[in-house]
């Protein structure tokens, strides 16, 4: 359904081919459409729905038009361009940000478990920065000792930067 009365052009994605595909063979010669049946504006498309998930033992959900159109766009969004995507399901990235996309499991956990690598990465330089802390002290008591017992501070780092220290 678009204004006017134009078309939209969506690609057809792997997950669907084979199955239109086979529908397309069975067709009839010449037919204008691959699946013909609940063509018409009135169809109670929810009733069918409900029925077929029924029959595969799947309990319905709330939204079920929504939620499937909602799903299929977030999933196309994680691949493809939102423009793209939007273009092709016939909506505006606005629309598609307040109303479609979902944030799911996946990105939930891969999120949970950069923050946890980010985390540890943290704590190991914290560990690193502590070493070079305690090391600098160590550097600088030695500093102290040498600049009260009369010796320069540049005397001290030609020194060790000749022995590599």
């Amino acid at each position: 359904h678009h204004a006017g009365g134009d078309c939209r052009y969506v690609p057809i994605f792997p997950e669907l081919r084979e199955h239109l595909l086979k529908v397309y063979e069975e067709a009839p010669e010449g037919s204008e459409y691959v699946i013909t049946r609940y063509r018409c504006r009135n169809c109670n498309l929810r009733t069918q729905l409900l029925r077929i998930i029924k029959r595969a033992g799947v309990k319905p959900w709330p939204r079920m038009f929504h939620n499937l159109r909602s799903t299929r766009q977030t999933e196309l969004t994680a691949e493809w361009p939102m423009q793209d995507v939007c273009a092709w399901l016939g909506n505006t990235q606005d629309v598609a940000m307040n109303h479609y996309l979902q944030i799911t499991d996946d990105n939930f956990t891969r999120a949970a478990k950069a923050a946890h690598n980010a985390a540890q990465s943290v704590a190991a330089s914290d560990r690193q920065h502590e070493t070079e802390k305690s090391a600098n002290d160590e550097n600088a008591e030695e500093c102290l000792s040498l600049a009260i017992a009369g010796e320069s501070w540049q005397s001290v780092q030609r020194s060790r930067e000749g022995s590599n220290l």
